[in-house]
């Protein structure tokens, strides 16, 4: 719709790990002045930078994990479990990154007891009848969130490279809804959240049977239909089924707001930059030129210069 508001929601956790990672291996921490590592943080903000570029917002707010234990921990002690402590190196670097996001003028936002998913999903279904909302993340769980004027940006191999997805394109590539794709995962289990599923059963089978039948409840009323190993396989693993549906589906009622005030996208603040400049940010200084640039441009388009 025309005039309508363009919010961002970005996934800080995904994009900061996503960034940190691709240079961690190498060894590739970039410290600067005051010895502190901003790898990780320079790479988020350059994802954050294109994406801006990219979807130009006229809202835009990122949301984080706060701490390390969350509904999903009570409802099953192994949920991430099997997650290793960040490196010494990436510590820092959560702080580091909320500070540059609210020198950049927009939301830091998250919530005691709930991911940065919960909260994205939150804000999105409480704000599409009002805005357009793109979500950049590298978490494919967040696919589920698709829906009328709720598009995913996925990111791909490297900057400014995204796999995006409309609910139909969705539908399409899938074969099944973003809500399907929930009881999909429940199926299947996820290994990096810590939760199995239901044993034996992978990816191409899930969604084979929810394919076929359209929902698990609809699957369980109908397990005679299934082959015998299935059924067997199903019905074992009754129980955790239903748990690991409770621990893929995003909550999207976390008590959390969005002020649109608040998160208003004015364009680069010189307070954003003179923080890049601070902490030596070498890397971010050429985004930033470009999307000034861009911007002074659009500017200059809007008052007929």
């Amino acid at each position: 719709m025309a005039n309508q508001p363009q919010l961002l929601l970005v996934d800080g956790m995904a994009l900061l790990f996503r960034a940190f990672y691709a240079t961690a291996p190498s060894g590739q921490f970039m410290f600067n002045d005051q010895g502190i590592p901003t790898n990780g943080v320079q790479g988020f903000l350059r994802h954050l930078l294109l994406a801006i570029e990219n979807r130009k917002p006229t809202h835009v707010a990122v949301c984080w994990d706060m701490g390390n234990k969350t509904f999903r921990h009570k409802l099953f002690d192994g949920y991430k479990a099997n997650r290793s402590a960040p490196p010494v190196e990436m510590v820092p670097q959560f702080d580091l990154a909320k500070e540059m996001i609210d020198a950049f003028g927009i939301p830091n936002i998250g919530v005691a007891g709930f991911e940065a998913d919960d909260c994205i999903g939150t804000l999105a279904k409480h704000a599409q009848q009002e805005a357009d909302i793109s979500i950049v993340t590298g978490d494919r769980d967040l696919l589920q969130l698709l829906d009328q004027r709720i598009n995913v940006d996925l990111l791909q191999k490297g900057y400014g490279n995204y796999r995006s997805y409309t609910e139909q394109a969705f539908c399409q590539h899938y074969g099944v809804s973003p809500q399907q794709f929930i009881d999909v995962k429940a199926l299947m289990g996820d290994s990096s959240d810590g939760y199995p599923g239901v044993h034996g059963i992978g990816e191409k089978t899930a969604m084979k049977l929810i394919k076929q039948f359209g929902s698990i409840e609809l699957m369980l009323d109908n397990l005679e239909l299934l082959p015998k190993g299935q059924k067997m396989k199903i019905s074992t693993d009754l129980d955790m089924l239903h748990l690991s549906r409770k621990l893929a589906k995003i909550n999207c009622h976390a008590p959390v707001t969005l002020n649109f005030d608040e998160a208003s996208y004015q364009g680069v603040q010189d307070s954003f930059v003179e923080k890049v400049n601070t902490l030596g940010m070498k890397l971010v200084k050429y985004d930033l030129v470009q999307l000034r640039w861009k911007q002074m441009e659009l500017d200059h388009s809007g008052s007929g210069m």
